[in-house]
This record gives C-alpha cells, structure tokens and sequence, in this order.
C-alpha cells in the first residue's frame, strides 16, 4: 500500500484572543432552506440550553463538512478506538 503524502500548504488563520479560545459546545440543531444549512451550537447546562455559536453555510459547503467529519471520526477511530455515544436524554446534570 502506497503512503499518501500531505500536499496541503498550511493556513495561517489571523484571528483575536477571544475567538481562538474556542467555545465548548455538547448540543447541535441543524434546519435547512433550499440555499442554506444553518447549524446552531448549543450548551445544554442546569440552567437551560445557550445558542453558543450560529454558522450559516451554503449546501454544497455542507456536504464538504460533513465528508471532513467523516473522515476525521474515521481516523480518530482508528487511532483511539470507536467513539461510544449516548442517547437523547441520557445526559444529565448532578
């Protein structure tokens, strides 16, 4: 089996402080119109789920999203081990 090589430049991504902290999400609801996905992060805490982050992007940028996701999973797995998930739900807060 041939290796493949990564023939992707880096991006250098200039941004401030605040946004390259990231935001913790653990919720997502994803609707759609025939010219966009819209996807809303969300935090589901004790006192209620918080909009974190709202993106907006057209649905071919969406099937690339989600190809990325796939594959991405896919090589976590395979390094780490399959990826357990919980039911609707389940999680709760002590």
């Amino acid at each position: 089996m041939s290796e493949q090589k990564n023939t992707q430049k880096p991006v250098q991504i200039n941004t401030g402080d605040e946004l390259s902290r990231g935001r913790y999400s653990n919720n997502l609801l994803v609707t759609h119109s025939p010219e966009e996905f819209i996807i809303d992060w969300l935090l589901n805490s004790p006192g209620g789920p918080h909009l974190v982050s709202r993106i907006i992007v057209s649905p071919g940028h969406m099937k690339r999203i989600s190809a990325a996701l796939q594959d991405n999973i896919k090589k976590y797995e395979s390094k780490f081990g399959e990826i357990k998930t919980i039911q609707a739900g389940e999680q709760k807060f002590h």
